[in-house]
């Protein structure tokens, strides 16, 4: 493994509770720490709520040397001109399809920006799949750890299984945890429960569905993993 350091995850933005004094609100957003730099997964919808989040959980604009952006939707981009206006150090990776209004806005307030489109080392032990194609095109963002390989997701637009059968694939590792948006609000039953087969066959040691995963796939992933599953909301914070 390329780190001996434990990362530690803090979700800073979701429509989720889970500490009562953060404002929840339909978007998702996840600061990493631990690594060779500080990464933010996606920047929710407000600013304001990003901001206001981040600093009651002790979180510094200034403390984030990277952006990561999943897809171009505003509950995943909204804070982002906030956030830059106060930390301009910024680098964005974003997907290479993002218009061109948004790459100006970033380099507009003084950030600088990197086009992705294949699986790429962002830096040691951090990796975007690329872009995966589907419904809607999306990057997740792969992390390296003591214990295995760590999966963030946005909202799994391509679907939430071809994700993590991509990444199986392009890092032969286990694979210790999914977290984000599996984007299964709206699904039979049985669907969630074939993607729950799914995870167990690759053998996923942990989830922490987030965002838009809908409530029945919570409640059955949370039965399927037991202690293995992560209840998360907008404040949790995840050592690993």
């Amino acid at each position: 493994m390329s780190t001996k350091a434990p990362l530690k995850l803090t979700i800073v933005y979701d429509n989720n509770p889970f500490i009562e004094n953060l404002k929840t609100d339909w978007g998702f957003s996840c600061f990493i720490k631990g690594l060779e730099k500080t990464i933010l997964f996606d920047t929710g919808t407000r600013g304001n709520i990003l901001l206001a989040n981040m600093e009651k959980l002790g979180i510094s604009p200034m403390d984030i040397d990277i952006v990561f952006l999943s897809h171009n939707h505003k509950d995943h981009i909204g804070g982002l001109e906030t956030l830059l206006e106060i930390n301009p150090k910024i680098q964005v990776w974003l997907p290479d399809f993002f218009p061109s209004d948004l790459k100006n806005l970033i380099t507009t307030k003084g950030a600088s920006f990197v086009n992705t489109d294949n699986f790429k080392q962002i830096f040691q032990g951090a990796y975007t799949t690329g872009i995966i194609t589907g419904w809607i095109k999306e990057q997740s963002l792969i992390l390296e750890s003591n214990k295995g390989l760590i999966i963030i997701t946005g909202c799994a637009h391509p679907r939430i299984t071809k994700i993590i059968t991509l990444v199986k694939d392009l890092i032969k590792q286990n694979i210790h945890l999914v977290l984000g948006g599996f984007h299964l609000s709206g699904f039979e039953k049985h669907e969630i429960n074939q993607i729950i087969t799914k995870f167990k066959t690759i053998e996923i040691e942990k989830v922490g569905p987030c965002h838009c995963s809908g409530d029945e796939a919570r409640s059955l992933f949370r039965t399927a993993y037991a202690d293995n599953y992560i209840k998360t909301g907008v404040g949790k914070e995840i050592i690993i």
